[in-house]
């Protein structure tokens, strides 16, 4: 059996290769009447889209997105939303190599383990290129949520952090890193460039933060908000670890200072002096900023010579040519936030059919 739904209520299905026709989704279970069109849903795909700096993919893809159905004069009438997105830039032939041996890191081999056959242009389904689909579908799931506001931003780039206290959140849509900190932008700049100088790669830490989400949003033990944001981030390519609040941190805090003490408000709700839990309690957020950060590996298509094994269990040198993401992290923002709001949205949902 394959698993290419998510969510309960609010529910998405993406399809489609890397080097197919095209790809997309469709999204069921979206309440009626939303204003939607496909260019409520474009600029979130144009901030993922490649080939937008010398510091992501050179495939060039515009990446405009179709609403097959599920719309009626600029409203969702309630039915299955579909979305397609054709792929116009392939090059299949730069994928001769991996045709006849695998990635190290990459799901080549278990791919091949598991199904007997794989699709190695691009890595068909395994492929980053899927993820395109999933922001279409977070911008149907962002019209579920209008009170939300959700951003995400580069923490961290091979190994160098911005510096919190410069953070400028206008500086996020002002550089190719979605990076708050100009500095540590201008640092990452030459980190990427030697990176894919050198014919290597690296990862990054990517932060999201949802602001007004209600409290209530979310549920006991097995679909708890926090779980269910852990699960939608490892579903995203690369990613290797994901942390809600203060995360491992936490583990190295006593009681009192992990604690996130309250004081009365005057609407009678509570004023919270920290949030060191993420704006998550008992799997139910608590009014206070959902923060999630997401690790990204780094790229595993690169053109440094890897030892690995061919298809027939030979010993074998890859490297891989074609155009890759030197830091897959970059464009993984666009797609972080579209993840959050696809939880949300569903947790929203959840939230009204269980207590009105």
């Amino acid at each position: 059996m394959s698993f290419n739904t998510f969510g309960r209520v609010f529910r998405f299905t993406t399809w489609g290769e890397s080097h197919g026709p095209a790809l997309g989704a469709v999204v069921d279970g979206c309440p009626p009447g939303l204003a939607l069109s496909e260019e409520d849903i474009q600029p979130w795909l144009d901030k993922r889209r490649p080939g937008t700096s010398r510091f992501t993919t050179q495939r060039q893809e515009p990446d405009r997105v179709c609403i097959l159905s599920g719309t009626f004069e600029g409203r969702t009438t309630g039915t299955p939303i579909s979305l397609m997105i054709e792929n116009v830039d392939q090059r299949s032939k730069d994928y001769s190599e991996v045709a006849l041996a695998y990635r190290p890191g990459h799901a080549d081999y278990a791919y091949d383990a598991k199904y007997g056959f794989r699709d190695y242009r691009g890595g068909g389904r395994s492929s980053a290129r899927e993820t395109a689909a999933r922001v279409a579908a977070g911008a149907v799931a962002r019209a579920v949520i209008p009170e939300v506001r959700i951003r995400a931003y580069l923490v961290e780039l091979g190994g160098d952090a911005i510096d919190r206290d410069a953070f400028d959140d206008a500086q996020i849509d002002a550089n190719p890193f979605f990076c708050p900190d100009a500095a540590a932008a201008a640092r990452w700049e030459a980190i990427v460039d030697g990176a894919r100088k050198a014919g290597s790669s690296v990862g990054a830490i990517v932060e999201c933060v949802a602001e007004g989400v209600p409290a209530g949003w979310g549920a006991p033990l097995y679909a708890k908000l926090d779980s269910e944001l852990a699960s939608a981030m490892m579903s995203i390519n690369a990613v290797k670890g994901v942390e809600i609040g203060d995360g491992f941190a936490a583990a190295r805090l006593t009681g009192e200072t992990n604690a996130d003490p309250m004081r009365p408000g005057n609407d009678g709700k509570p004023i919270f002096l920290a949030n060191h839990a993420g704006g998550i309690a008992g799997g139910i957020a608590t009014g206070q900023p959902v923060v999630v950060r997401v690790a990204l590996k780094p790229t595993s298509s690169i053109l440094t010579p890897v030892e690995t094994i061919g298809r027939h269990g030979q010993a074998a040198d890859i490297r891989t040519k074609g155009r890759h993401d030197p830091c897959v992290g970059i464009r993984a923002a666009p797609v972080v936030e579209a993840m959050m709001a696809l939880v949300l949205a569903d947790q929203k949902l959840l939230h009204r059919a269980q207590v009105g």
